[in-house]
């Protein structure tokens, strides 16, 4: 049943791409749908936080839409075919779950996990291929988010070893973090400023990483909660007749307050 049902959304994009179809679809280059596809994944990864389990069909839907788009781009163009994804996918998952599908054991999900770096680590040698960027750091790709791309970083150093031993270690590099900061905004060299910046936002981020806590994820809980208390502000003042530039900023922080305990 999800097969034909799979069938039939392949080749309505091929009807879309095909001479008299979609003027927009038939523009369309694999490269010009990225940043599609990256917006398409942060709107599922919204249903999911929301737990709106009646949209997130909808927007899995528009996920598993890009994958088939730039397929049918590919395949006009002699790369590759949707077929050729499904089986690069299937044999990958057979490769990296020896546990399932062949004679291994792994007890725990720890033991599932190094043997996926083991075997991601054989298969790229088996291609004789090389990472872009030399060293164990070097497959970790940098053309991607910078919070992801530092948690990223953080996780490959310190599987070698490369970290700190206890979580207090974490929270004395924070505060000499913040330290050199304050140095810098007081230098007022903005080259300083920004390097001093980004090495307390990479410190932050290897906390989140230490507490086994996704930054990507705790951050978008950040913003919502962030969002939800800033809109009560504005309600309370709204039900005044006011406005917030109206309020002072103790008016302000005293209704934040607040919102933390609505």
């Amino acid at each position: 049943m999800a097969g034909a049902k799979f069938e039939t959304l392949v080749g309505l994009m091929a009807r879309l791409r095909a001479p008299g179809g979609c003027p927009w679809d038939r523009e369309q280059t694999i490269r010009s749908l990225r940043p599609y596809l990256i917006e398409e994944a942060y709107e599922t990864l919204d249903a999911i936080e929301r737990e709106d389990w009646q949209d997130l069909p909808d927007e899995l839907g528009d996920v598993l839409l890009q994958v088939v788009f730039q397929a049918q781009i590919a395949s006009e163009e002699g790369l590759f075919e949707i077929g050729d994804v499904i089986d690069a996918i299937s044999e990958k998952l057979i490769r990296r779950h020896p546990h399932v599908f062949g004679d291994e054991n792994a007890e725990t999900s720890g033991r599932v996990l190094e043997r996926w770096e083991q075997i991601k680590a054989q298969e790229k040698q088996d291609r004789g291929g090389q990472p872009a960027e030399a060293g164990v750091l070097g497959d970790v790709p940098q053309h991607q988010p910078a919070l992801p791309e530092a948690y990223k970083l953080g996780k490959r150093a310190s599987k070698t070893g490369f970290d700190w031993p206890e979580f207090a270690g974490l929270l004395e590099k924070l505060q000499e973090e913040a330290v050199e900061l304050e140095e810098a905004r007081r230098s007022a060299d903005a080259d300083r400023l920004e390097d001093e910046v980004g090495d307390l936002l990479f410190m932050c981020v290897n906390i989140a990483r230490f507490l086994k806590v996704n930054p990507e994820l705790a951050l978008k809980r950040a913003n919502r909660k962030f969002r939800t208390r800033f809109r009560y502000i504005e309600e309370q003042l709204e039900a005044q007749g006011r406005t917030l530039e109206d309020s002072d900023l103790e008016e302000k922080e005293k209704l934040w307050q607040q919102a933390k305990g609505a």
